[in-house]
């Protein structure tokens, strides 16, 4: 049975939600995930569900980029990093089972602000490589650590489990945490982080979709709409990541992260506003 919370709010959104899923699909093919934020924020516009709805839904279409995104940057001639990355993918899959449970008990303020700090560390780490600054140009683990299996697997381990508990409690696939701790933490190259960020959240958005279902946080509806609209724009965006150049392409991370970071202070302002008036 259908409940209003699954509802649009206003006719056309299905037209709307649709276009959202073909956008974000594209970035999330270029900056190895992070369409989630454009998901989240298209559900917002177009549905009447709550905010811990609207990111367990949009768990649910990460599924979409990241199995669509993994092909792209396999046929492309993309790299992945499974030194790095299968800690991570193991860590981030534990980590799709907490998310979820921990997004239920969290408030809507609580979740916005989180996003916002995550959005303008992202904007800052990347602007300040691409403009060449003498700030963190190397790994922040030492290279002798980076040749030490015994190191690198409990550390890239851990690393995965806060990450997908994060993209599986907010549902925005996990690149906008998992592509900058990859490159700033283990010095993993740009395109390549890109490319084991999107296989590495495949098994946690799965997970994450599961525990979100069961537990009433996603509506199956709207996320499969957004996950099978985002197909073919996350191939292009995945094709189109790989073809540009690494500075180019941090800047364009960059000014995303900037953009989805003033549009959710924009929304945190007006809300008491918002909620005065009602």
């Amino acid at each position: 049975m259908r409940t209003g919370r699954d509802e649009p709010a206003e006719g056309g959104s299905r037209g709307g939600i649709a276009a959202i899923g073909v956008v974000g699909g594209v970035v999330g093919g270029l900056i190895g995930g992070g369409g989630g934020v454009l998901f989240v924020a298209g559900l917002d516009r177009f549905t009447a569900m709550s905010r811990a709805r609207v990111h367990g839904t949009s768990t649910i279409a990460n599924i979409g980029i990241c199995v669509a995104g993994s092909a792209a940057y396999a046929l492309g001639g993309g790299a992945v990093d499974l030194r790095v990355g299968t800690g991570m993918l193991v860590g981030g899959t534990l980590g799709g089972l907490i998310g979820p449970r921990l997004l239920a008990r969290a408030s809507d303020r609580l979740l916005r602000v989180l996003l916002i700090v995550i959005l303008v560390l992202t904007a800052a780490k990347f602007s300040v490589d691409a403009l060449g600054l003498p700030l963190l140009t190397h790994a922040l683990v030492p290279s002798g650590l980076l040749a030490d299996l015994w190191f690198v697997v409990p550390a890239t381990l851990v690393v995965g489990i806060v990450i997908g508990a994060w993209s599986g409690a907010m549902g925005l696939g996990g690149g906008l945490l998992a592509v900058p701790a990859m490159v700033l933490l283990f010095g993993v190259e740009l395109h390549v982080a890109a490319g084991t960020s999107l296989l590495m959240f495949i098994p946690n958005s799965i997970v994450g979709s599961w525990v979100h279902i069961r537990q009433g946080t996603a509506s199956a509806r709207w996320g499969w709409l957004l996950g099978l609209t985002s197909a073919p724009g996350v191939v292009a965006g995945a094709l189109l990541g790989l073809a540009l150049d690494t500075v180019v392409l941090g800047l364009v991370f960059a000014t995303f992260a900037l953009l989805m970071a003033v549009r959710e202070t924009l929304a945190l302002l007006r809300r008491p506003a918002t909620a005065r008036a009602r």
